[in-house]
């Protein structure tokens, strides 16, 4: 059986998933689960994760790798389903997924300076791929022990990410996603200092071919006017940003070790969507950080509607040992689950209201499988058998204008008309 690779966690995960997938190609009856150690929760799903994969193949060798594997390798050494701990610089080493290689292999992260040697061909079989433009982080945020599981911030040079991506459209993906764990930081150690604009700009004057280029999230006090005009002006430039916001208010700002305010954050969307009122707003947001009281909480409730977050990811708080924040005054996890609670209804009515606001409008699909796909704003959208008027009045045949709800069209970019929201999912007539 071919290698099964186990992903959890981030877009950065999804991408170096496919890497480490290459390069086990050709193991035998082995399982590779990619761990996440952003939350408590995040490293119990690895656990299960394990079990339930072992339970299924008997007889397959689990390694388990990633964030979790990389701060807390004893943890999943002690578990008898586990053959093999890597960290997250030797899961870019063939030598790891061999047979013989040592049972519980983490080096220090802090010491890696490379950046992604691991950037080889994958997503063959997807229309969207995810591109590892940075790796690690510089900042310290109190809640966060992402930097000790991925180490200090490195660049990938513009040149290895121009070939990845011109690669990848060879093999037919129409939409790039660039991803690290700070992608906003790119660029100050390598040669010249560049930007992430300035990648971004050099990535599309020298693949033309790339239709559609999105960013995996960015923080708002690092977007240079460079990097809003690509934002607000590029037509290849999707009209979707996903913003690592995690609270509304500014003590609990400061506390939590962010570089913003939120008068920045509600600013920095105003400008966004004045110079282009079509973008998309995502988000991530956290309920129940440590000190936080009801006003605070209230005050992350309004920056929803006051951001037009139509995309929120809402993470209850746990505490991770080594962190600053497990160290404050922790609020009640009953609390925690009624604030997280809230916050989702919150960003499900701006969601809805949102998706709601675009039937009627035209939307090109990108098709990825099963009659879906993703508008250019990332709304998703279903493929219907309903006719456009503008093919009915043309007297065009049934049959040149129907789309199933099947798997045809994927790869191709559809301009739909929307015509109804179903569960959460936009419904196109294709013109």
């Amino acid at each position: 059986m071919s290698v099964e690779v186990i992903t959890l966690g981030c877009r950065l995960n999804i991408a170096e998933s496919e890497a480490m997938r290459s390069l086990a190609a050709g193991a035998n009856d082995l399982i590779i689960v990619n761990s996440c150690a952003v939350t408590n929760e995040a490293v119990r799903q690895t656990r299960q994760a394990i079990r339930r994969a072992k339970r299924a193949r008997p007889e397959a060798r689990v390694i388990v790798t990633g964030c979790a594997a990389q701060v807390e390798p004893q943890t999943f050494a002690a578990m008898p389903e586990v053959a093999r701990v890597i960290g997250n610089r030797e899961k870019f080493d063939f030598r790891a997924f061999l047979p013989e290689a040592e049972r519980v292999r983490v080096s220090d992260i802090m010491t890696v300076q490379d950046s992604a040697p691991h950037l080889v061909s994958g997503f063959t079989e997807r229309t969207r791929a995810f591109v590892e433009v940075q790796n690690g982080c510089d900042h310290r945020c109190t809640f966060c022990i992402i930097p000790f599981g991925r180490g200090n911030s490195r660049s990938v040079p513009a040149g290895l990410i121009v070939e990845r991506i011109k690669a990848l459209i060879g093999e037919g993906v129409r939409e790039v996603v660039l991803t690290g764990v700070d992608v906003t930081s790119y660029g100050p150690d390598l040669p010249g200092a560049p930007t992430l604009a300035s990648l971004i700009e050099r990535i599309l004057r020298h693949v033309p071919e790339l239709s559609r280029l999105r960013l995996s999230s960015l923080d708002c006090i690092e977007m240079d006017e460079q990097l809003f005009e690509l934002a607000t002006g590029e037509p290849r430039f999707m009209p979707h940003l996903h913003m690592s916001f995690q609270a509304g208010d500014d003590l609990i700002l400061k506390r939590m070790k962010r570089r913003h305010s939120r008068a920045q954050a509600i600013d920095t969307v105003a400008r966004l969507k004045a110079a282009r009122p079509e973008i998309a707003i995502g988000a991530d947001l956290i309920a129940g950080f440590p000190t936080e009281g009801d006003e605070a909480h209230e005050n992350s409730l309004r920056l929803i509607d006051e951001c037009d977050i139509v995309m929120g990811h809402i993470f209850p708080y746990s505490p991770k040992q080594g962190t600053p924040a497990a160290r404050m005054p922790q609020v009640p996890a009953p609390v925690i689950k009624a604030r997280a609670k809230a916050l989702r209804e919150v960003a499900a009515r701006r969601r809805r209201a949102w998706l709601e606001s675009l039937i009627g409008t035209r939307q090109k699909v990108l098709m990825e499988k099963n009659g879906l796909g993703h508008a250019e704003n990332f709304a998703p959208v279903r493929l219907s058998q309903i006719r456009s008027s503008r093919a009915k009045s043309s007297g065009a045949r049934d049959e040149a204008v129907q789309r199933p709800s099947t798997s045809s069209g994927t790869g191709e970019v559809i301009e739909v008309r929307i015509v109804a929201l179903e569960g959460g999912t936009l419904i196109g007539a294709a013109f």
